[in-house]
């Protein structure tokens, strides 16, 4: 009988993580899970508390060896530790990065050999690409047992940064009053669904560094099929870039944010090659059907709940007022 795969999950209870180990324990592996927090595993899971800013959290797993680490953390001090504590005991070590490292945001189509921004080093001020730059060169000291998958905005149902979720609640919250879009005109949307993205982290069999992210989309395309699931029946306002600027709207994220706008000369941020991830056992599900998860969530959850990214309803209504 074929032993089980044995998986470390450096995390386990999080969004993507908790999904991530979820999908293991699908495909029959063994699944262990560190976390710091009071939220559980999935269920089948081993759950080990630790606390990651301490050197002792490995000393428990640090005793046995692993067929597969998995390992999402964004700050680089969490991963050199554990690679310098682990790394002798693994066979396979998984860092899931974000396309955030590549310094290059205006070439559209670029893949994997874009260059990345300098590494953060020990006292650098906190800079998520410049961490995750830092952390994939820990794991990739592993030679051809590492494998770095960079991620491009990570959607679907549940998702706690509010982003891609922000539009089917603004749509569905107004029903047949305004909406306010942003400039749409030669703007794209890039998305990997949650679920496709965890099922890549299990599948995948290469080793290096591999953009996991969807079909590039006209933005627009996109919105009007959130506005279709969401039922809305207004009017769909799209402001200019300067007005909006002018009126404090702010870009991609956070609060007072149009999410997924961004600045015209950031060309390349949703426009990358996904062709190594389509070679590489990558899957896509259908946009549409992340969508209608994205909005029945949405509706589920609250749709005038507090946000962390996006116009509340009244600050809306407000721009709109001034237009």
């Amino acid at each position: 009988m074929e032993a089980m795969t044995d998986v470390l999950i450096l995390g386990g209870t999080g969004w993507l993580s908790g999904r991530i180990a979820r999908r293991w324990l699908d495909a029959g592996a063994t699944v262990t899970c560190l976390a710091r927090g009071e939220r559980p595993a999935p269920e089948g899971a081993v759950l080990v508390r630790g606390d990651r800013d301490h050197a002792e959290a490995y000393s428990e797993l640090a005793r046995r060896d692993w067929d597969h680490v998995v390992d999402i953390s964004s700050r680089a001090a969490h991963v050199a530790a554990a690679v310098a504590t682990l790394g002798n005991r693994v066979a396979r070590w998984t860092y899931v990065s974000s396309m955030s490292v590549y310094a290059d945001d205006e070439t559209v189509g670029a893949d994997e050999s874009a260059p990345r921004h300098p590494p953060a080093g020990p006292g650098d001020e906190y800079d998520y690409g410049a961490q995750k730059a830092a952390a994939e060169d820990a794991v990739t000291a592993l030679g051809d047992r590492a494998f770095v998958v960079r991620p491009g905005l990570i959607v679907g149902d549940g998702d706690p940064s509010d982003r891609f979720g922000y539009w089917a609640a603004a749509f569905a919250r107004a029903g047949a009053e305004s909406v306010l879009l942003p400039p749409v005109g030669g703007r794209s949307a890039q998305v990997i669904d949650v679920d496709d993205l965890a099922s890549f982290v299990v599948t995948a069999t290469r080793g290096g560094a591999v953009n996991a992210i969807g079909d590039e989309y006209p933005l627009i395309d996109v919105l009007h099929a959130v506005r279709d699931a969401a039922g809305h029946t207004g009017d769909a306002v799209v402001a200019e870039e300067e007005w909006l600027v002018a009126h404090g709207v702010e870009y991609w994220a956070g609060p007072r944010s149009l999410p997924m706008w961004l600045p015209p000369e950031m060309t390349g941020f949703m426009t990358r090659s996904n062709r190594a991830f389509l070679a590489s056992r990558g899957r896509l599900g259908s946009l549409t059907g992340t969508i209608e998860r994205v909005v029945a969530d949405e509706r589920e959850r609250g749709v005038d709940r507090e946000r962390r990214a996006g116009l509340t309803r009244a600050e809306e209504l407000a721009l709109l007022a001034d237009r």
